[in-house]
């Protein structure tokens, strides 16, 4: 089984030896056919990647010196305020709340805003060079994940 596909197991479907087995044991594991239908009615899924995609963007500019007072760091690392995170906190959890990669996908989208809030706070305060090492370090990395585990789930929705 592949090292994602193995998260859309339900919590209980886990036995211990599988989690300490290597990631190619088994085979896929694909969400039920009235589960993917209610997801991608509730979530546009290619629209959640290109706003998580945008970020990077807009800290860059933010960095080559565009305005960002209106960008409240303390807003920013809410994971509940994008769409995404709205979706994450009410319908998603009670769809896929029981799979370990849902649980992971908000955890990572957690640390993808509070990254992005750190790299604000810093260009805020005037300390470039550090905003800079945390849009490339921290914050790139938390993207990353968050935009792995979103293209993951559109694979498992069976969405091209």
């Amino acid at each position: 089984m592949g090292f994602f596909s193995r998260w859309f197991k339900r919590d209980e479907d886990f036995t211990v030896s599988e989690l300490m087995a290597p990631d190619d044991a088994g085979g896929p594991v694909e969400l039920d056919s009235r589960t993917r239908s209610a997801v991608m009615a509730e979530l546009d899924i290619h629209q959640a990647i290109a706003a998580h995609e945008r970020w990077k963007l807009l800290l860059e500019q933010v960095l080559d010196g565009a305005a960002c007072d209106d960008l409240d760091p303390e807003l920013v690392c809410l994971d509940d305020r994008c769409d995404l995170g709205k979706w994450l906190h009410g319908p998603g959890r009670d769809r896929l709340g029981k799979y370990p990669a849902f649980t992971l996908l908000v955890s990572k989208h957690k640390y993808f805003h509070h990254q992005a809030a750190q790299v604000l706070r810093e260009a805020q305060a005037g300390r470039k060079d550090e905003a800079d090492r945390l849009l490339r370090t921290s914050f790139q990395h938390g993207s990353n994940q968050v935009l792995l585990l979103l293209k993951e789930l559109r694979r498992g929705l069976g969405i091209r």
